[in-house]
């Protein structure tokens, strides 16, 4: 790509309505707006992981004018076999149903879903831990990139950022 090209990419980019997600807008400041919505508990150790990659991405929900209530579930499908049946990947579909509401007043609701998948190594159960433990960090850090992404389209479709 050219200089020129390069230096006119903003203005073609501007002139096509495009407009930067969390970059400034009409109204309130959409990181603010995000900052203002309180993650619920989600159970157990899944729960955990998205919820504190929610809380990474969202802020800490201390001025909270919004709640965001998650419900996650698994589902896991065998991939691989070895010869004798014994199972050698696992892939695992992760779906975070969500609900954003302000006080009684449900403002989104939506569904997240990433697939991830993970091997299992012979006779090496530490390393199929770790596997499985990095494979559901990386479906976690996926769904509340998704869920994230959703809230602030919303925060920029009802003009509140």
């Amino acid at each position: 790509m050219s200089r020129r090209a390069a230096l006119l990419l903003p203005l073609a980019l501007g002139a096509c309505g495009f407009r930067p997600l969390y970059g400034p807008g009409q109204g309130a400041d959409l990181p603010a707006e995000l900052a203002a919505v309180r993650v619920q508990n989600i159970p157990d150790r899944p729960g955990q992981l998205l919820r504190r990659a929610l809380e990474n991405r969202l802020g800490n929900g201390a001025t909270s004018r919004y709640d965001l209530r998650v419900g996650l579930t698994y589902n896991t499908d065998l991939q691989g076999y070895r010869e004798d049946g014994a199972i050698t990947r696992l892939r695992v579909t992760a779906v975070a149903d969500f609900v954003l509401v302000a006080g009684d007043d449900e403002l989104l609701r939506g569904a997240a879903r990433q697939s991830d998948a993970f091997n299992i190594p012979d006779l090496r159960f530490f390393a199929a831990d770790v596997s499985r433990d990095a494979m559901e960090r990386r479906l976690m850090e996926a769904l509340a990139d998704d869920i994230t992404r959703r809230l602030a389209l919303e925060f920029r479709r009802r003009g509140q950022a």
